[in-house]
């Protein structure tokens, strides 16, 4: 077999795949009856399932093919980025049940709406505009991650990169329109197991096979791509995804779907827990290809996000190579609708319904399910501008963990929070974090660093100022047992 090639039973296989999930969103579309069931499924989810979705849509295109790229390239650094983030969200699984009682006691289905209840309409609106094209950006990261692959096969049956992006648009848009959470979080069920057994089991397994052993992998171990390093860019990327964590919109959304707070905790902390175990995956995924299919990564494909896809089809036989390729997939796919999902709510839910109140739950499930529609090809613009998964995801997530991130954990703890400090807050996060941007990132210094510190001087200044003249609602919630 010419390993650089895929088999017509790999391809009929990953279409197979893509048919599946979307003939899954179309059955759950019966039960979408209310914006409750579209939003947060009917805030029905039990931990085992939200481990499944919690862990599916945090790994991601980005944090697969996106890191792999990077440990590929620049070794280490895809675990000191990733580390941060799980962190984060353990720390967010202990949250996670005060968010699922506070959604539950006030009837919440996003941070804006808590905003709201807290610090104003102002304040849900400027969140709601910060979080959608945050979640456009990530959505994008998902497309570009998807055209890859799919330009991996154009030799095959003559499909360009843009062909695939507007492929994975087009995918994205069918089942997340049609069935909302529902679907979503079933298909990242679905997705959950083949990205395990297919992705995290099979690669690794074969890929260490392949080179003879943990020996001889550690024996012609680049020493370069094992060795802990730390500048300025890195240090912006652990900022980033430490305090994204706090306002990971997708998160909070799960929180709120889930059944009761237990439910919550137990299945943020079990999803945590298995990607932690990935994060080394990935990375040995990464540098173990330096070994099979040496270093023209970028050259032959025009991007490192080729890696994992480029591996699996050097290293496996026909049918699991269509197998390993539909479980790439599938994670690219399981955060791409999540993340497209709260777009939606946002676009249509937060702002439209704040600026147009009379809005009827019909016309809101007719207008959301038209911007699942809408807002791919937002996503799509983006990601044919800026062609690397892992580029596009610190764009989008830097100045909206830098606005947004301390903000949204002073809603939940901090009485003293004000409308004013809020605002502040989140405009001198964005400011400073897209001037530093602009300036070329001065000193090597990723701009969630001085975005996050300004940030945080501003809610604190500015809500001690306020607090005494305009103190805002705390949400006080019952304790479960």
């Amino acid at each position: 077999m010419d390993h650089s090639l895929l088999s017509i039973w790999d391809l009929l296989i990953i279409g197979a795949y893509l048919l599946l999930m979307v003939l899954v969103g179309v059955y759950s579309v019966r039960r979408i009856q209310n914006t409750g069931d579209y939003y947060v499924a009917g805030r029905s989810f039990g931990p085992l399932v939200l481990m499944a979705t919690v862990c599916a849509t945090i790994i991601g295109g980005s944090g697969l093919m996106g890191r792999a790229g990077v440990a590929y390239s620049s070794g280490f650094k895809a675990i000191l980025t990733a580390v941060p983030y799980l962190l984060g969200m353990f720390i967010f699984s202990g949250l996670s049940g005060r968010i699922s009682d506070i959604g539950m006691q006030y009837n919440l289905t996003s941070i804006p709406e808590l905003f709201e209840v807290r610090f104003g309409k102002r304040a849900k609106l400027v969140l709601s505009v910060l979080i959608a094209f945050a979640m456009m950006g990530t959505v994008a990261s998902q497309v570009t991650a998807t055209a890859t692959i799919i330009k991996m096969l154009g030799g095959e049956i003559g499909l360009s990169y843009e062909m695939g992006a507007f492929i994975a648009c087009v995918v994205f848009m069918v089942y997340t329109a049609t069935s909302g959470l529902f679907g979503v979080v079933y298909t990242d069920v679905l997705q959950f197991y083949m990205l395990i057994l297919f992705v995290y089991i099979l690669i690794p397994a074969v890929a260490l096979f392949r080179v003879g052993g943990i020996s001889n992998f550690m024996a012609n171990l680049d020493p370069a791509l094992a060795t802990p390093y730390v500048d300025g860019s890195i240090l912006g990327d652990i900022v980033t995804y430490l305090v994204f964590t706090m306002a990971g919109a997708e998160m909070w959304q799960r929180a709120f779907a889930a059944r009761d707070r237990r439910a919550a905790k137990r299945g943020m902390f079990l999803g945590t827990a298995v990607y932690g175990v990935t994060i080394i995956l990935v990375y040995f995924m990464g540098v173990v290809a330096r070994q099979i299919i040496g270093d023209d990564v970028l050259a032959q494909y025009g991007s490192t996000d080729a890696v994992v896809p480029a591996l699996a089809i050097q290293i496996l036989p026909v049918g699991l190579t269509g197998l390993a390729l539909a479980g790439v997939l599938s994670v690219i796919m399981s955060t791409a609708d999540s993340y497209l999902l709260v777009s939606v709510q946002t676009c249509v839910h937060d702002i439209g319904k704040t600026v147009h109140p009379q809005m009827k739950e019909r016309t809101e499930i007719l207008l959301s399910r038209a911007f699942s529609i809408v807002l791919p090809l937002g996503a799509l613009v983006i990601a044919l501008y800026i062609q690397n998964a892992y580029n596009i995801l610190m764009f989008a997530w830097s100045f909206y963990a830098a606005s947004a991130g301390i903000p949204a954990f002073a809603a939940l703890f901090w009485k003293k929070a004000t409308h004013a400090g809020i605002l502040s807050a989140m405009l001198a996060g964005f400011f400073v974090c897209v001037g530093w941007r602009l300036a070329g990132e001065p000193f090597g210094l990723g701009s969630a660093v001085p975005g996050t510190i300004a940030c945080g001087v501003a809610l604190v200044s500015v809500s001690l100022a306020t607090y005494k003249k305009t103190p805002s609602v705390f949400l006080e919630v019952k304790k479960q047992t």
